[in-house]
């Protein structure tokens, strides 16, 4: 068993972080203390602790805990267990059941859990990265209660560390091993707010390496060959890095806008993407405040095609720079809006008679095209008439 295994609290004295939720008082905390468990999800960043909550619930309400993952698991595997909650029906225990990663399952096999959340058969606990809103059928979610884990900070993290170093039952304190507060920092740091990866990435610096103190270079070594950071081009943190990113740009800090650009790239993105991106950036954001704006972003697409990674990193940044640098107006999707508006609005108005094609003898006989000239020295219908329909004659959309 690996130490992030060994380590994992077996009640809240030991359990560390989450402190809106299990501290004194705190509402997970009094409902396990009160034993009125209902059906609940954790919705936090890998390494928060939500697996850990899920057993120490189980274990303070002295339930029967199950544990499934949604990625390696189906609805054959959920049937067992509720024929086993069945059989076990009137019993003093309570049946819980712990779905990592509910987000893993599909509409149907959640759909197949509903009936028995609902009749109280099985008290559910799901974990998810990803935003339940979107990730979670809204019958199960409506049955549950949503608890957001947050990442845990450096002092929490600090602390897990330091009594992962000195406990000698379940941790590394045989090994009697120290680190240096600038290790430690970087061992935090590159974890990412991940307890289980900082815990492994210790396990393997304290037992691999000679060492006594460990030092910087150790866990620069022990984490070579991870990337800079947690990102999933289909989760939440590749929206909030993407949207991070244009509203960089918007507010015209290129230093942050830069910043997120390389988060993106170091971690894999396409940078094609980003530079469609930034195509409607140009329009959306820049638009008429800086006509060159979609010219040279539209440009930097075709170069980054044309050029490939890694040398179109520096086109990126280059456009980058551009943007966040160039004066920025909203007109252009105002405008936009503002005529969608008008035609929900007005949806059926009828084109002026003097705007119809007249390509026929009754059609011009009709009035089609009437009243409109195109000539060297004005092109359009009488001034008294409008390119609009009648209702919507004089409205401006377009305010530059």
């Amino acid at each position: 068993m690996n130490l992030a295994y060994r380590m994992r609290p077996q009640n809240f004295d030991e359990f560390i972080g989450q402190s809106d939720l299990v501290g004194k008082d705190k509402i997970l905390r009094k409902m396990i203390e009160t034993g009125s468990i209902s059906s609940m999800i954790f919705w936090g960043p890998p390494g928060s602790g939500k697996t850990t909550l899920a057993h120490i619930i189980a274990h303070s309400v002295n339930a029967d805990f199950h544990h499934l993952s949604a990625v390696e698991t189906g609805k054959a595997d959920l049937m067992k267990i509720v024929d086993e909650a069945k059989r076990a029906k009137g019993k003093a225990k309570r049946i819980i059941l712990f779905v990592d990663e509910i987000h893993r399952w599909s509409k149907s096999q959640q759909d197949a859990l509903l009936p028995y959340v609902e009749s109280g058969l099985i008290t559910l606990i799901g974990a998810t990265t990803e935003n339940p809103s979107f990730e979670v059928i809204s019958a199960l979610l409506s049955r549950s209660r949503v608890f957001v884990l947050k990442s845990l900070d450096a002092e929490d993290l600090e602390k897990i560390i330091n009594s992962a170093l000195q406990n000698k039952d379940r941790g590394l304190g045989s090994f009697k091993k120290t680190i240096s507060q600038e290790a430690k920092d970087l061992l935090i740091r590159f974890s990412g707010g991940d307890a289980r990866i900082m815990l492994n990435a210790l396990e393997i610096a304290v037992t691999t390496y000679k060492e006594k103190n460990i030092k910087p270079e150790t866990i620069k070594e022990v984490f070579q060959t991870r990337s800079a950071g947690i990102y999933d081009k289909k989760a939440d943190e590749h929206y909030n890095i993407i949207s991070a990113f244009i509203k960089s740009m918007r507010g015209s800090d290129v230093d942050a806008a830069l910043y997120y650009l390389v988060r993106m790239l170091e971690n894999g993105e396409d940078p094609k993407f980003i530079a469609r991106r930034m195509i409607i950036f140009a329009s959306e954001d820049i638009g008429m405040a800086d006509r060159g704006a979609l010219i040279q972003a539209n440009e930097a697409f075709e170069a980054v095609q044309k050029i490939g990674m890694p040398e179109a990193q520096l086109i990126l940044a280059h456009i980058v720079i551009y943007l966040s640098s160039a004066k920025k107006s909203r007109a252009v999707p105002n405008a936009l809006m503002s005529a969608k508006k008008a035609v929900y609005d007005y949806p059926n108005e009828p084109v002026p008679m003097h705007l119809r094609n007249a390509p026929t003898k009754l059609m011009k006989n009709l009035g089609y095209a009437r009243d409109y000239k195109w000539g060297k020295d004005y092109v359009g219908p009488n001034k008294e008439l409008s390119f609009l329909p009648e209702k919507l004659k004089g409205k401006k959309f377009f305010n530059s």
